[in-house]
């Protein structure tokens, strides 16, 4: 066993009952109590007809365009996991493509996110399972090994530790540790809720209470010109 070499072959997956907390909630309500700063970055998104993940992170970080350990991790999956691969961003090779998402599939497995890129893009689309990527390209992957299993790996801008609950939808994908899960799907929770009921009131009357908005305008310092543009 090695730095760059090893497998943790268990690790702490979060209770289903945690998980489900989240089922119902878009990403956009849980990013916006996490600061807004917590999702991946938009270069990863959805490859296949299905968008929304909710399940537990298993983490396999990956040598560029080398896709061993993801085998390995394939045969080490439960039912409800989430596959997270760092490919280290690589575009040149696939990590996995219909074959290998096919069994992960009919495993259990929740949704494979890679960073970096798949292929067999026809029949992702016909699979009902989540897939997000940066993208895709016909070029395999070599299977030369190293790598490791179940350790944190950097997701498209964030870190993602094995057993982190997963959740995305048409918009996104973060992140959630277990011990913030509770607490933190009340307050998204709540904000779906007042959402709901702006929107509702959008939709009945056309009405919008403006004030918070206008007073964070005047307080900005915006110059005001009472008059239009000219050129000089």
């Amino acid at each position: 066993m090695g730095i760059g070499n090893r497998s943790y072959e268990k690790f702490q997956r979060a209770p289903k009952e945690l998980i489900e907390l989240f089922r119902g909630i878009p990403v956009a309500n849980i990013a916006d109590n996490m600061s807004r700063i917590s999702c991946v970055d938009q270069g990863i998104k959805p490859m296949s007809s299905y968008c929304s993940i909710l399940g537990t992170a298993f983490t396999v970080k990956a040598p560029a365009g080398d896709n061993l350990m993801f085998h390995k991790a394939l045969d080490m999956i439960q039912e409800g996991d989430v596959l997270v691969i760092d490919g280290n961003g690589c575009m040149e090779r696939s990590q996995c493509g219909e074959i290998m998402c096919t069994y992960a599939y009919k495993k259990g497995c929740a949704g494979i996110v890679v960073d970096g890129v798949v292929r067999d893009l026809e029949g992702l689309r016909r699979l009902p399972l989540p897939v997000y990527a940066r993208g895709a390209q016909a070029n395999g992957p070599f299977k030369n090994g190293l790598g490791e299993l179940n350790v944190p790996v950097p997701i498209g801008g964030i870190v993602i530790y094995p057993g982190d609950i997963i959740v995305s939808d048409a918009d996104g994908l973060l992140a959630i540790r277990p011990y913030e899960a509770e607490e933190l799907a009340k307050k998204a929770r709540a904000t779906l809720e007042a959402e709901t009921a702006i929107l509702e009131k959008i939709r009945a009357t056309g009405e919008w209470n403006r004030k918070v908005f206008q007073d964070s305008i005047a307080h900005s310092g915006v110059e005001l010109i009472d008059g239009e543009y000219r050129y000089i």
